[in-house]
C-alpha cells in the first residue's frame, strides 16, 4: 500500500505523526513538503499533517494516533 504524509517544513505536529507512523509499524511513506507549492498549500494548509492511502485516496488527518492509522490502514 502506498501512502503519502503531507506536511511542512519544522512542524513538530509532523514530527509527532512520523513517530505514529512507526509505533504503528508503517514501513515505508512518501513524504511530500507542501512549502511554496500553492496548489499543496490551498488545498492542506493547516490541515497538516494528512496521510493518504494512493489505492483510495482516503485521508487521516491530525491529530491521529498510533492505533488510528491503524484503523485507516486496514479500512
Amino acid at each position: 500500500m502506498n501512502l503519502t504524509l503531507f506536511q511542512r517544513d519544522d512542524c513538530p505536529l509532523c514530527d509527532a505523526a512520523h513517530t505514529c507512523l512507526l509505533e504503528a509499524g508503517v514501513p515505508d511513506f512518501d513524504p511530500i513538503w507542501i512549502d511554496g507549492d500553492l496548489g499543496l498549500e490551498a488545498l492542506y494548509g493547516t490541515r497538516v499533517p494528512v496521510l493518504r492511502r494512493e489505492d483510495t485516496g482516503a485521508e487521516l488527518g491530525w491529530p491521529f494516533d498510533a492505533v488510528q492509522v491503524r484503523r485507516f490502514l486496514a479500512a
